[in-house]
């Protein structure tokens, strides 16, 4: 049997989704939901194989799974559809979930719709760990966030900071998850992710950083409770066509589509 997949967004990681699986067999992507006037650009990312549509009634039978990989607000305004429909769906942009009641309004529509909502791990890993953990109880959970001053221009950092001056390390943000993720809706996806594993968003702490020797976007966890400690460390390359897009959120979006074809999944 084929997955018929709905991907919503255009962008650097749909377009990496799709160049994936383009030869999977068991894989099959139908629509892409995005902004009206924005058809052509999905028909040139996915090809003539896919209908760009703007509405989930547009579309004459329902997919087996969607994917969103486009932003925060996609999340608000689709999920909840998507999810009464009895369509599962895998979310990237997991910041999200900062906004008060959006997380409870999706796990009710799941229920009722009888679907799974999974919120994919993207550019962190070890948060199978981290939730095994949660199960047994935390103390604390520590996210600290470092990337090159470049790479937080254009986000509420350049508000705290002179980026272009900086010749050491700046810590410009301490606070909550939910704080990071509301505040950083581009950057602090991961704070969310790592949250929601461990602590919950209002009992995490995140770190935010910007750091001229930085040789990547670095993303550390640090964690203690009953399970014992951990302290997790992982630097990540972006997508070619988006240097805000973390290419390991890219590829965890392909295997979590892999997975709904597999036997096996790991």
């Amino acid at each position: 049997m084929t997955v018929a997949v709905l991907i919503i967004g255009h962008g650097a990681i749909g377009s990496y989704v799709a160049g994936r699986l383009a030869n999977v067999p068991e894989l099959a992507i139908r629509w892409a939901l995005v902004r009206p006037g924005r058809e052509d650009r999905a028909r040139a990312v996915f090809g003539s194989g896919v209908t760009p549509i703007n509405s989930l009634d547009q579309m004459a039978e329902m997919p087996d799974v969607a994917l969103e990989c486009a932003s925060h607000t996609a999340v608000a305004e689709h999920g909840v559809h998507i999810l009464q429909r009895g369509i599962d769906l895998g979310v990237v942009s997991t910041g999200a979930f900062s906004e008060l009641g959006l997380a409870e309004s999706l796990e009710v529509a799941a229920h009722e719709g009888g679907a799974q909502l999974s919120i994919l791990s993207g550019a962190i890993g070890a948060v199978d760990a981290l939730a095994s953990a949660a199960e047994g109880g935390l103390d604390e959970v520590v996210y600290s966030g470092t990337k090159p001053p470049a790479a937080w221009a254009g986000s509420a950092a350049e508000s705290v900071c002179d980026l272009g001056t900086l010749t050491a390390a700046h810590t410009f943000f301490e606070g909550s998850a939910r704080e990071a993720a509301r505040t950083y809706p581009k950057d602090a996806n991961v704070a969310a992710t790592v949250a929601l594993a461990g602590t919950g968003l209002d009992h995490t702490t995140v770190r935010l950083t910007a750091d001229p020797a930085a040789p990547g976007n670095t993303h550390r966890v640090q964690a203690t409770g009953a399970f014992g400690s951990m302290d997790v460390t992982f630097t990540g390359r972006a997508l070619p066509d988006n240097p805000k897009s973390s290419a390991l959120t890219a590829m965890c979006a392909v295997r979590f589509l892999r997975n709904r074809a597999r036997a096996v999944v790991i």
